[in-house]
């Protein structure tokens, strides 16, 4: 498989754009992320950001586009060019579709609202089009129900065909369903030219990097887990919490312990799919939730990222700070160091 050039070492800039929560307002954007923030990002060896952006950030509901959430856009490109920072620009949430929400997904049966997701893009791409030897596109978000498949391999299609109409050359990431897991990228239509590029997300074993998380179904809240342990116990341990919604991480894992040999493990469909189209690939999130000690952080990162140097997979973690997986927040900061060598 090709490699993903230029965005081997990123940092995802969650939280900013994206999942405000009740801060969709001037003040959040102009403070949460800041010029200081690109140069502290810089500074510590990565080569690009990843963008979450959220569709009202930058349009109406009618579709009117907002300049003033293109200018956080237009900061964070001319920030980054300054620095020496690649940009992937991912639009995290559409109208009709969020990925933490299952009940909301008319994005897939309103062809409006597609036609609103197509026109976004090509005003990104008028915005932006010419800057593709710094700047990645990547369509949608964690596609989550299989029953959504075949839309959005219509919908990605469509969106691709529209942009390529005004820009060969700009590089375009697609995922697939299943929250853009490894398993959904098998479900992707071939690559329509080779500046497409497919993602996946890896927060395996979720029973570790997601420990005590109040959104996860069946997590039991105060629930602790050490990282690493023997691929028994992780075994147990998901099968107890998860139950009939296990979902086979271990699955044909034969090693004895938890370590960077399971990471190759289940990164194997991935690159399958990479090898058969000759695409590079890129996890553009993973990270460890901050009920997860330090010590078994910089424990995960050190594995995850053996396999991912292994097989020269391009990444982003999760995230810059905050967002339960913040890497800058003063919970890391005695590991830091470390967690920034991984990078």
């Amino acid at each position: 498989m090709r490699a993903f050039e230029g965005f081997m070492k990123g940092i995802d800039l969650g939280g900013w754009l994206s999942q405000c929560g009740n801060n969709y307002n001037e003040t959040h954007y102009s403070t949460f992320i800041t010029e200081k923030d690109i140069e502290t990002i810089a500074g510590w060896g990565a080569d690009h950001v990843r963008l979450p952006i959220d569709y009202n950030i930058l349009e109406t509901e009618e579709g009117e586009f907002l300049e003033s959430g293109f200018a956080h856009v237009d900061d964070c490109i001319r920030w980054c060019k300054k620095h020496g920072l690649k940009v992937v620009l991912d639009l995290h949430k559409t109208r009709g579709f969020v990925f933490d929400d299952e009940s909301y997904v008319s994005f897939f049966e309103e062809k409006p609202l597609q036609d609103q997701f197509v026109d976004l893009w090509l005003e990104m791409n008028r915005r932006y089009g010419d800057m593709h030897d710094m700047l990645v596109f990547e369509l949608l978000n964690e596609i989550t129900s299989a029953s959504m498949t075949e839309k959005w391999n219509e919908i990605a299609d469509r969106t691709i065909k529209a942009i390529r109409e005004k820009n060969k050359d700009i590089r375009i990431i697609i995922g697939g369903i299943y929250n853009n897991s490894i398993t959904g990228l098998s479900f992707l239509r071939a690559p329509q030219d080779e500046n497409i590029v497919f993602t996946f997300h890896c927060y395996s074993p979720m029973i570790f990097t997601h420990q005590n998380a109040y959104w996860v179904a069946k997590m039991p809240r105060g629930y602790q887990l050490n990282y690493p342990g023997t691929a028994a116990d992780y075994r147990k341990a998901s099968f107890d919490v998860f139950g009939e919604d296990y979902d086979g991480e271990f699955a044909e894992y034969r090693e004895e312990m938890m370590n960077e040999k399971f990471f190759e493990h289940i990164f194997q469909p991935a690159i399958q799919v990479a090898e058969k189209y000759n695409v590079p690939l890129y996890c553009g999130e993973y990270g460890v939730i901050d009920h997860a000690t330090p010590e078994d952080t910089v424990k995960w990162y050190r594995d995850i990222h053996a396999a991912l140097d292994k097989y020269q997979i391009a990444r982003s973690a999760w995230s810059y700070k905050k967002m339960d997986f913040g890497i800058s927040d003063e919970r890391l900061a005695g590991v830091l160091p470390e967690i920034i060598q991984c990078l």
